[in-house]
């Protein structure tokens, strides 16, 4: 018999939180992907699908670099607020990090849409990075 104030209740209580944050959590890697790939000069999921694995390469890097911090949002988050600002945050970063690669290597698009697997392990790497700083910054 379950009684009140047992681990096992109060593990079962928090089942609905849990599936709502997988869900938002879920929803907002759902939503960057599709602004990611739009904002990008490279159409991502065409490549890979047509077996460009450098297009690969870095769109699972700046996957990384978006999920990390905002695995630290969900794991810290006080309501879904919190994870919703953070996560947005996580989002900028990432965004911010494709522009500054794109900067210091000119015509980076290009150079992933034909396979050249250093543009794309820079800016994986790149990603991953600020992922992981941006992570680590994130007190709440």
């Amino acid at each position: 018999m379950i009684q009140a104030g047992s681990g096992i209740l109060a593990s079962a209580l928090g089942i609905p939180f849990f599936l709502l944050y997988i869900a938002v959590g879920v929803a907002m890697l759902a939503i960057f992907v599709l602004v990611y790939s739009r904002f990008t000069a490279h159409d991502e999921l065409a490549l890979i699908r047509e077996g460009n694995w450098t297009a690969s390469i870095a769109l699972s890097g700046t996957l990384l670099g978006f999920t990390i911090p905002l695995a630290k949002a969900i794991s810290q988050a006080g309501n879904i607020a919190d994870m919703l600002l953070w996560g947005f945050a996580a989002f900028l970063v990432q965004l911010l990090a494709y522009l500054s690669v794109r900067l210091m290597i000119p015509g980076l698009s290009e150079k992933i849409a034909n396979n050249q697997a250093s543009a794309g392990t820079l800016l994986a790497a790149c990603s991953i990075s600020c992922g992981l700083v941006n992570a680590a910054a994130m007190t709440m």
